[in-house]
């Protein structure tokens, strides 16, 4: 159905991946893994036809309709929620600007009648005069409420945004579908939707994700983008990890066994080579050690390397951090927050979680005073330093083209270029990259960025709004490593179950009827809500 022959990509000398080859079938759920920067985006860009191979070619069988996510989510920021739907068909949306273009006119010209009924009939073939219906059924099907399919897409959150795109991707009923990070900024309902919907899909499905509970749900296969190449392995994640590490340590083994054998031939060789009895057998061994060096496949260092975080506070936080009293904060007359009170201590990782869209990033935007309630008040500790991870990466990286250096030293007052440079090595940032422009970095090369300045910044509170968005797997558990080891105050939002989990030891519940607050672990809120969380967040989005 669509298959890759000797496909190789470079930048300038140094290749991301080449001579890769791979056929993928119909029916197959294949998970696209590998560290940030390693190419998965690149490749599957190159797979659904914008961007050219340095080498290779993709081959789609006829008639075969490809669907594509990307993962840039703001590329149809002010179109209509509904037309983002319908230009998920491009043959049918230019048909339909033509169309309502030569309808528009006051009059017709001969040549516009002729045209006319050349598009009517296309636009027929092509279900045009459906397309608004099932644009909307999508849309309904995915909680997103026709009262704001007129609306701009970026009215929405970024959650239901993705919504969106999900339906733009689908509305043109695709056999080969391609998801870059189709898990970013979605709530465990609506991720829980699409696991769903991907499993039972008949055609190809190409997935990128760093939610390791995802690719474990739909996966049938693993693609593994590692060693300038690109491998397959049957079965989920777990089953992939089992296998690479299983071949890998074969690989190791057979070589330590090669080398071996050819030092035992060597030894032989250089004893005997010059002895006129044996010269033929040190002849017939010296071929043996050249078919064996031949023969040896070469362990090649992966390119999955973690990054070294750990966040130093500057400053001794105080016992008092953060205090709400009754805060308020409406948009377009819908209340968000209401009458909400909190005091948050030293030491306190809060976990703030919730359906999309119910209010998560206002509420902790509040409490970092980004924003200003409509009523009540927000006090700080008198020493109380906060940074902040913002879920849009556009609120910290401005989209003027300073390089790494530049923003990190425009953003980090007191630092020398050098010590800018042993921030951005930590954060697997090359001496070649250090001089390039901020704009032209992948999601997860910018969330480390981020990450390097805070780290800079030293300070005693650390707020991250859906922080594994764009990371790679190495680099969540570098993170969820540091932020264990922080001794301040983390206020997190996060979809993501494991990383909750395992750091936060008090859960602010956000919902459409107000804010749980309960001091304990996450699975200490799940054992005691139970049956009552899961229908609440299985419960229909609200929309803020």
């Amino acid at each position: 159905m669509i298959s890759a022959t000797g496909i190789t990509v470079s930048f300038g000398k140094k290749p991301l991946f080449e001579g890769v080859s791979i056929k993928f079938k119909p029916g197959c759920r294949y998970g696209l893994i590998g560290a940030n920067g390693s190419g998965k985006s690149t490749f599957m860009k190159v797979l659904a036809g914008l961007l050219q191979p340095t080498n290779g070619v993709v081959a789609i069988d006829k008639d075969v309709r490809v669907g594509y996510l990307k993962q840039d989510h703001y590329e149809f920021e002010e179109e209509t929620v509904l037309n983002t739907v319908l230009r998920g068909n491009p043959e049918l949306w230019e048909i339909m600007q033509e169309r309502d273009a030569i309808y528009a006119k006051e009059e017709m010209t001969d040549e516009d009648g002729i045209r006319i009924s050349e598009i009517e009939d296309r636009f027929a073939d092509l279900g045009g005069y459906e397309a608004e219906s099932i644009a909307g059924e999508l849309l309904e099907g995915l909680a997103i409420p026709t009262n704001t399919h007129a609306r701009p897409l970026n009215f929405l959150t970024g959650g239901f945004k993705l919504r969106v795109l999900l339906a733009q991707v689908l509305f043109l009923k695709p056999e080969v579908l391609l998801l870059d990070e189709p898990t970013n900024h979605l709530d465990i309902k609506t991720i829980h939707w699409l696991e769903e919907l991907l499993t039972n899909y008949n055609g190809v499905v190409i997935v990128i994700s760093h939610d390791r509970h995802f690719i474990n749900s739909v996966s049938t296969h693993i693609a593994d983008l590692d060693y300038n190449t690109i491998r397959i392995y049957p079965g989920n994640y777990d089953e992939y990890m089992t296998a690479a590490e299983q071949s890998r340590e074969q690989l190791v083994n057979e070589n330590k066994r090669a080398k071996e054998k050819v030092a035992e031939l060597q030894e032989f060789v250089s004893r005997f080579s010059a002895n006129a009895s044996k010269s033929k057998q040190a002849t017939s061994r010296a071929k043996q050690i050249e078919k064996i060096k031949a023969d040896m496949v070469e362990v090649k260092p992966s390119s999955r390397v973690s990054p070294y975080i750990r966040f130093k506070a500057k400053r001794v936080l105080g016992k008092d951090v953060f205090e709400a009293k009754s805060i308020t904060k409406s948009y377009d007359e819908k209340t968000v927050i209401k009458d909400f009170s909190i005091m948050i201590s030293k030491g306190e990782k809060v976990g703030i979680v919730g359906t999309n869209g119910v209010g998560k990033t206002t509420l902790l935007k509040l409490l970092l005073k980004h924003i200003n309630p409509d009523k009540g008040e927000v006090k700080w500790g008198d020493s109380v330093e906060a940074s902040y991870f913002p879920q849009d990466q556009r609120e910290a990286i401005e989209p003027h083209a300073d390089t790494l250096i530049e923003w990190l030293l425009r953003n980090s007052n007191g630092y020398e270029v050098q010590e800018i440079r042993a921030i951005l090595g930590r954060m697997l940032f090359p001496q070649d990259m250090a001089n390039k422009s901020s704009s032209v970095l992948s999601g997860g090369e910018k969330s480390r960025l981020i990450i390097g300045k805070m780290i800079l910044a030293g300070d005693n509170v650390i707020a991250l709004d859906e922080p594994t968005n764009h990371l790679d797997l190495e680099t969540i558990e570098s993170l969820n490593l540091a932020l264990s080891y922080f001794e301040g105050t983390i206020l997190l939002v996060s979809h993501d179950r494991e990383f909750i989990s395992s750091l936060c030891n008090r859960i602010i519940e956000v919902t459409p009827e107000g804010i749980n607050d309960f001091k304990g672990t996450y699975e200490e809120f799940l054992e005691r809500e139970g049956a009552d969380f899961y229908k609440r967040l299985t419960g229909g989005p609200v929309l803020t």
